[in-house]
């Protein structure tokens, strides 16, 4: 089954369409959704987004780059968030090495802490990893969790091993589709599938076909053919191995209606 793995479908780009784009992805094949939260202010609402909508499942989480801005307090929110059940995973967190004045340490001790809450609640973890890579497997190294997903993966071969290792699946999404990212498609193309899952991050990383647009999760069929001619197998084979992989990762995606049984109830 197509699962996009990381989309803010509540994002702001989406109020004015949001059932319109979620529907359009169902009709594209996409059969479930991870929304994660950036920040504990966003937390009911993709909370309310997953109950409304029985495709989507979501996780909560402080992002590196709304770290600024956050309270010390909102990891207690983000613990209570958790005690009440629902989220599938924390995220999205990590560390953020692009930013301009993105004060590492903060992010440190905010990733830290929140790997412990992870850990705490044996939850997966969905990374945030973007120039900082070696930074987030020695943080992983000292507060071991179940593993999880590396979103947007754009590493070296060296770290997409130490991140699969750790046991976490690697995010392959809309910079594979340009033909200048060469290092991103001969990873999609070589390493394990075993090791990959698709994602969009939609609004974000726009595919080639609509660079500088709006992306939307629908945008994930055209991902799992995309990876399907890189890899030179079938684009079912994409999909039934993703999804899995998916549901390896974040276990809690395996409740998704289209893994039930025929005649389960919700």
């Amino acid at each position: 089954m197509l699962i996009d793995t990381h989309c803010h479908l509540d994002a702001a780009e989406f109020d004015a369409d949001r059932d319109a784009v979620f529907d359009a992805a169902r009709a594209a094949g996409v059969g479930g959704l991870l929304v994660p939260a950036v920040e504990a202010a966003n937390f009911s609402k993709v909370a309310n987004l997953a109950a409304h909508l029985p495709e989507c499942r979501y996780a909560l989480g402080i992002h590196p780059m709304y770290v600024a801005a956050a309270r010390d307090t909102d990891l207690e929110m983000l613990r209570d968030g958790l005690s009440r059940g629902g989220a599938v995973a924390v995220g999205e967190i990590g560390l953020d090495g692009f930013i301009p004045d993105g004060d590492l340490p903060r992010q440190t001790a905010f990733f830290v802490a929140q790997l412990k809450l992870a850990r705490e609640f044996d939850l997966p973890v969905v990374l945030h990893i973007r120039r900082a890579q070696d930074q987030i497997l020695k943080c992983l190294r000292q507060v071991g969790v179940r593993g999880g997903i590396a979103h947007a993966f754009n590493g070296s071969r060296q770290q997409a091993e130490a991140f699969i290792k750790l046991g976490f699946k690697l995010g392959f999404g809309g910079a594979m589709t340009y033909t200048g990212s060469r290092r991103i498609r001969e990873l999609a193309a070589s390493l394990p599938l075993s090791s990959i899952v698709l994602e969009t991050d939609a609004p974000d990383i726009p595919p080639a076909w609509c660079a500088g647009e709006r992306n939307d999760p629908a945008n994930l069929a055209r991902f799992a053919r995309e990876l399907a001619v890189l890899r030179g197998i079938d684009v079912d084979a994409v999909i039934a191995a993703t999804g899995d992989n998916a549901v390896d990762a974040i276990p809690g995606l395996a409740d998704l209606p289209a893994f039930r049984p025929v005649g389960q109830a919700l």
